[in-house]
């Protein structure tokens, strides 16, 4: 049952592509900020419709881990991004943690 459950699809909303391809921009003009792992979930967020359980659980994880990035002096600043500013863009942004939080929630249960 839960293999079946991880096979399960959710819809990318459109704000959390529009900071995944933020965060790409980013990434692109200042040469910095995340590991590839975070700019491939920033390609797939942007290129894909839609994204599995498993993907969502990672997200979930990634966004408890990096909380404390947003104390860098520098995060939000699109003129002068922190190193932990342009990650979190690309995997999502506040709206990636708030959604991905929810469906782990959801689905743990």
């Amino acid at each position: 049952m839960k293999q079946m459950e991880n096979a399960k699809e959710f819809k990318i909303p459109p704000s959390i592509k529009k900071n995944a391809e933020k965060g790409l921009k980013l990434r692109e003009k200042f040469g910095k900020g995340s590991t590839q792992v975070g700019i491939r979930r920033g390609h797939q967020l942007v290129n894909n419709d839609s994204i599995s359980l498993e993907i969502i659980k990672k997200m979930s994880a990634y966004f408890a881990r990096h909380e404390v990035d947003k104390q860098a002096k520098e995060f939000g600043n699109d003129e002068n991004p922190s190193k932990g500013y342009i990650a979190w863009m690309l995997w999502g942004g506040d709206e990636a943690k708030e959604w991905t939080d929810k469906i782990k929630k959801e689905h743990s249960k």
